[in-house]
This record gives C-alpha cells, structure tokens and sequence, in this order.
C-alpha cells in the first residue's frame, strides 16, 4: 500500500512541478517578449484542469505518508530529526505554494494585464522554485 500510495503522489508531483517548468522556461518568458499575457492565461486554463487536482493529490498522499513517519504530523514541528525537519519544512512549503497559487488565481489572473504581468511572473518564479524544493526534500526523507 505504500508504494501505490508514493507512486500516486510522485506522479502528482511530476505533473506539478512540470507543469511548472514549462509555465516558467517556456511561457513566460515568450509571453513577456511578446507583451501577452493572454498566452499565460491561456496556458493556466488548461493547465489548471491537471494541475489542481495534482496538488490535491499530493497533499492527501503527502498528509498520509506524513503520518506513516510521524504520527500525527504535527510533531513534526518539533523539529528533533531530520526526518521530522524535512516534514515540517515540506508542509510550510505547501502552505506557502497554496497561499501564493490563491492569491495568483483571485487577486492577479482575473485582471491580469502587461503592467501585471511581472507581478504574476514573480509568483510563477516562487512556486516553481517551491516545487523543486519539495521534490527535492521528498528525495531525501528516509524513515529513522
């Protein structure tokens, strides 16, 4: 069950963090060239169709690998391993890619125009950066 349960959220997080990828490397910086932020929006509505339902993957089979680890996930707020460190690092990771991806789809994509269009570019940055982040912490979590 726990490798159905890894596999399920790897493949969230290839989804995820390819996506991206491809948001940051090759949409945006065409889109800024270009002066279009119609083709970041056109790319986030499709995008948006795997993406979130990815994210929510990841975050049920994370909380359930979590717990597996650390029983009851907050005690991983202690901070008294690096195991407990690598989880609690990971779910502030994710609460910060879910405040930053929020205040993106409310604030910034309904009206987004070319002189908002760094702003956007600035939270594409951070998430992206959030998500290699968590990818690479999942590689490194080992049980003690």
């Amino acid at each position: 069950m726990v490798r159905v349960i890894l596999i399920l959220h790897l493949l969230g997080a290839s989804v995820w963090v390819g996506g991206h990828l491809v948001l940051l490397l090759a949409v945006l910086p065409k889109a800024l060239r270009l002066k279009d932020p119609g083709s970041i929006l056109a790319f986030e509505e499709r995008y948006e169709r795997v993406a979130v339902p990815a994210l929510l993957l990841q975050l049920l089979t994370g909380l359930w690998l979590a717990n597996r680890f650390v029983p009851g996930v907050l005690p991983a707020f202690t901070f008294v391993d690096r195991l407990h460190a690598v989880i609690a690092t990971k779910l502030m990771l994710l609460m910060a890619t879910v405040m930053l991806g929020a205040h993106a789809r409310l604030r910034i994509i309904p009206g987004l125009t070319l002189e908002r269009s760094p702003v956007l570019a600035w939270h594409i940055l951070l998430i992206t950066v959030f998500a290699i982040t968590l990818l690479v912490l999942g590689a490194w979590m080992r049980p003690a």
